[in-house]
């Protein structure tokens, strides 16, 4: 299908706590494949689900570091560490930018799209990324979370 369009905020879908992934077929992986594609082509970092419609717990990341791309499916933080305070924005709520404070490392378990099971340790912005994309997945907005909003154009991603 290619690039899905982005669901902005006051969508309901985006306050909803997503359901569990329980088929791993062609159609999850053609999923993931779009929204790597939909984040690419927004210039995002991050996009999870429910942001292009879909109420299921499934997200994708590639903050450009070596990491690369990953897929998060049924994702669970199982540790946070340490807190970290900085910027942050949201494709579901273009050109709004504030600071969030979020845990500085968290160690996350997920599957993949085949059901395989993996955890990952990540740090600074990747940590940050991680946790935006999984709060999405508990209906829980980056905007809930804001001490200071940034000044329109004051902070561009």
């Amino acid at each position: 299908m290619g690039v899905r369009e982005i669901v902005v905020y006051p969508d309901e879908i985006l306050e909803k706590k997503c359901e569990k992934v329980t088929e791993f077929n062609q159609k999850l992986s053609q999923l993931i494949d779009d929204m790597f594609e939909t984040m690419y082509e927004a210039e995002g970092v991050g996009l999870a689900a429910p942001q292009i419609g879909i109420g299921k717990q499934i997200a994708v990341v590639d903050v450009g570091d070596e990491t690369g791309k990953i897929e998060l499916v049924n994702p669970v933080i199982e540790k946070m560490e340490s807190e970290q305070d900085g910027p942050e924005g949201c494709l579901s709520f273009p050109g709004i930018f504030g600071d969030v404070k979020r845990a500085q490392k968290v160690s996350v378990t997920a599957q993949d799209r085949h059901g395989r099971t993996f955890t990952i340790t990540a740090e600074d912005f990747l940590a940050r990324a991680l946790q935006h994309e999984i709060d999405h997945l508990n209906g829980i907005l980056f905007t809930s979370k804001v001490s200071s909003y940034y000044e329109p154009g004051e902070f561009e991603r």
